[in-house]
């Protein structure tokens, strides 16, 4: 991944997860992440949530196609000047638990505060394998 798309998405808070089930019916939801190496995490939280975590759709879509999209952008009503994006694609898989979920709860807590009173442990993290990554417009912002 390149540096400039890297650091936009380190500073970014929040961005949006698209997954899309066997018959390609997608789902977006925004998600709060972390990018490590070449992955990126995304934690199944404590925020209210319809059901059990395994049981979410964005979770059944990666089982039935494990193929995602995360986007994060900025966007400015009065200066389009500073729009930009970036885009990741990839390949997800749901983590339950291990040396690599263990270290993507700890970063993602080192990113979030508000993780740090949540007992993720217990819960799934979706690790996606970057593959492919777009950029546009303002990333230095």
């Amino acid at each position: 991944m390149e540096d400039g798309a890297r650091q936009f998405l380190e500073r970014a808070r929040v961005a949006h997860l698209a997954t899309a089930d066997a018959a390609g019916a997608p789902h977006v939801v925004p998600i709060c992440f972390v990018v490590t190496g070449e992955s990126l995490y995304v934690s199944i939280d404590e925020k209210p949530k319809r059901g059990r975590p395994l049981g979410l759709r964005r979770l059944r879509n990666i089982a039935a196609n494990p193929q995602v999209a995360v986007v994060a952008d900025v966007y400015d009503d009065d200066d389009w000047s500073r729009l930009g994006f970036v885009l990741v694609r990839g390949v997800a898989r749901v983590l339950t638990g291990g040396q690599e979920h263990r270290r993507a709860i700890d970063a993602l807590r080192e990113k979030y505060v508000q993780y740090r009173a949540m007992a993720l442990e217990d819960r799934p993290v979706i690790a996606i394998t970057v593959q492919r990554v777009t950029s546009w417009g303002k990333l230095d912002a």
